[in-house]
């Protein structure tokens, strides 16, 4: 059993807002498609990992999850999914920084 840390049960809602708003939700299903492409340019384990990357940068676990265990699938290692969370989190502590510098512009 697959250890997880949101509660998977609330994806049943996904559901309803597919009912509720459905040209918005159909959109958004397409988006994930991009990424799951095989004839891109980008190879399938590389978009899987870019994906990660930013699931790691946006917080969303359920992303997350879904991301790991499909870079898996398409071939990558323990160390490329580890090198692609640091290098999200470095770019993300970069993120904090230049804006800790926006935030000394606007004290002036």
């Amino acid at each position: 059993m697959s250890e997880h840390y949101h509660d998977i049960g609330d994806l049943r809602f996904l559901k309803d807002m597919g009912k509720l708003a459905p040209t918005e939700f159909n959109a958004w299903l397409g988006l994930d498609k991009i990424v799951g492409r095989e004839d891109g340019a980008i190879p399938r384990k590389y978009r899987e990992l870019i994906a990660l990357a930013v699931a790691c940068t946006t917080q969303c676990p359920y992303c997350i999850e879904a991301h790991v265990k499909a870079a898996k699938t398409a071939g990558a290692s323990r160390e490329e999914v580890t090198e692609s969370t640091l290098l999200a989190a470095a770019l993300r502590a970069g993120g904090a920084a230049t804006h800790g510098a926006m935030a000394l512009k606007f004290y002036e």
